[in-house]
């Protein structure tokens, strides 16, 4: 509650592997037209190169308008997909749904948290590749849901579910080697529900048979194969039942994960969530990565996107026996104070991949170890180069601290059942 007071009185809302260390210097620069790098000074949205926009981060005192990376380059359109599954990193989206500025679809002003802002097409056209969505029984339909006590309402509702997973189904459909997870916080009690509402959407084309998942903390088989077998939409769902009632895999089976919200960003502590296994579990092959405040404070995102991230995955390299998170999952993940998160997955999958500082020193089919000279740790490589797709807009158009202090003071009383997540156990 005193995160509460404080966006009330800001009205706002809103490894020892790894040399994860920022070097920026902002400059000023001339430069117009596209032609403006990371971290040079901007005044327009033109101003900026490919896979950068134009923004600033007053958080921590940078309010001048400056380049930042909006984008990640598809690991695999760097390395190849030789390798498994479970060697990448992935980038994440908390509540990819909970969209500032989202259409409201019952009529009524919606009263709840805001996670992103750009539509889901966008996040994955961005370098999203795993989406956190939360589904309800409501209106006789599976509905995606901001919400509390297992129940959705009018004003915590976002819309049908299948809306959004039929932008999933366009965007595999346009990409054939790309793949998407989606982690769902599971409050649909309707038989078969999750099941219709897939195969509705035309993903069940995709779906990765629970089956042929690694249960012991074997690899997976490597991208090239995923995609070889169109096995390129992996699902896990909260609900243990549904693995065997409707073969959607059950997260806590399958991966590791650390604490969501405010105990997963404190400094120096990276514990499991109670209903995961120890981070450094050798039972499971996968692990997700949370880092975002329990209440999502839009312009603050840029600060928690900086050092402290970095830190933070340090942290849990070491809690969780030395691996790397396969699925990195942030709140509003454009903002930062430069190369932000997509920085981040480039050293990641740097690491991982290729054993380089950065996935833009790999070289394709080259030993491990073996990297390209010269490759600048803050390098704008990633965010301007050619290889890599990207496709998607990185200008910021939504504007959650329109919120009134009204309704803010109204989200406020309603946080203790908000931010209460009613997961099942691990069985």
């Amino acid at each position: 509650m005193d995160t509460c007071r404080v966006a009330i009185a800001n009205g706002l809302w809103g490894f020892p592997l790894l040399a994860l260390v920022f070097f920026y210097f902002p400059t000023s620069t001339a430069c117009s037209s596209g032609q403006c790098q990371l971290l040079d000074s901007c005044s327009s949205v033109t101003d900026c190169g490919p896979g950068l926009y134009c923004g600033n981060c007053p958080a921590i005192g940078k309010t001048q308008p400056f380049c930042i990376r909006g984008q990640a380059p598809s690991p695999t359109s760097l390395v190849g997909g030789g390798l498994p599954f479970n060697k990448y990193t992935w980038l994440v989206t908390h509540n990819a749904f909970s969209i500032v500025d989202a259409q409201s679809f019952t009529g009524s002003q919606r009263i709840t948290f805001y996670n992103q802002e750009d539509s889901v097409t966008n996040q994955l056209r961005n370098g999203v590749r795993g989406l956190m969505l939360d589904m309800y029984d409501f209106e006789n339909d599976i509905w995606l849901c901001h919400s509390f006590k297992g129940q959705c309402y009018n004003f915590t509702a976002f819309g049908p579910a299948i809306n959004t997973l039929r932008e999933v189904e366009a965007f595999l459909t346009e990409n054939p080697s790309e793949i998407v997870t989606i982690i769902i916080e599971d409050y649909v009690n309707s038989p078969k529900g999750l099941t219709r509402v897939f195969t509705d959407a035309g993903l069940d084309k995709y779906w990765y048979p629970v089956a042929k998942m690694p249960k012991k903390g074997e690899a997976w088989p490597t991208i090239n194969n995923m995609v070889q077998n169109n096995y390129r939409l992996l699902v896990f769902t909260s609900d243990s039942s549904k693995e065997a009632t409707e073969g959607i895999a059950y997260q806590w089976r399958h991966m590791v994960e650390n604490e969501s919200g405010n105990p997963g960003i404190q400094p120096n502590s990276c514990l499991n969530r109670k209903e995961s296994k120890p981070l450094d579990s050798k039972s499971s092959s996968l692990f997700l990565m949370n880092y975002f405040p329990t209440i999502p404070v839009e312009n603050e995102a840029c600060k928690e996107h900086s050092t402290s991230l970095a830190d933070m995955v340090s942290t849990c390299y070491t809690s969780s026996g030395n691996l790397l998170p396969n699925f990195l999952a942030v709140n509003f993940y454009m903002r930062s104070d430069g190369g932000g998160v997509f920085d981040l997955l480039d050293r990641m999958n740097g690491q991982s991949l290729c054993g380089c500082s950065s996935i833009s020193a790999c070289q394709a089919g080259a030993p491990f170890g073996s990297c390209k000279p010269n490759i600048m740790s803050n390098s704008t490589t990633e965010a301007s180069s050619s290889i890599g797709s990207f496709s998607g807009s990185v200008q910021l158009t939504g504007d959650a601290s329109k919120l009134n202090a009204s309704k803010l003071f109204l989200i406020c009383l309603l946080l203790p059942f908000l931010i209460t997540r009613n997961h099942n156990t691990v069985t």
